[in-house]
């Protein structure tokens, strides 16, 4: 049997989605501190813009964990399987 190939990801590509949200994250909240509106309406957007990323972190991390499950439970099955397959002798008479 040939084991499943496992997604990885480079430590490039670790480094890129961090950077990445350190810029657009740095970006919107300069955006919200200059913004030429009232206090109330940047504390508004402010805190929208900390509802947005708290949220978008907890799906990523259901994302995960929903796939993290699958893996294991394919994982499973396939061990069952296995232990089938071996222990079942076609040529074994009752």
């Amino acid at each position: 049997m040939t084991k499943p190939i496992q997604p990885s990801q480079t430590n490039a590509y670790y480094v890129q989605a961090i950077v990445s949200f350190g810029i657009a994250l740095t970006a919107m909240t300069i955006a919200v501190v200059y913004l030429p509106a009232a206090g109330w309406v940047r504390a508004f957007l402010a805190l929208g813009l900390i509802y947005l990323v708290t949220s978008t972190i907890t799906l990523s991390k259901v994302v995960r964990d929903r796939q993290e499950l699958a893996v294991v439970a394919t994982r499973v099955d396939q061990a069952r399987l296995d232990k089938l397959l071996t222990e079942h002798d076609p040529f074994r008479v009752d």
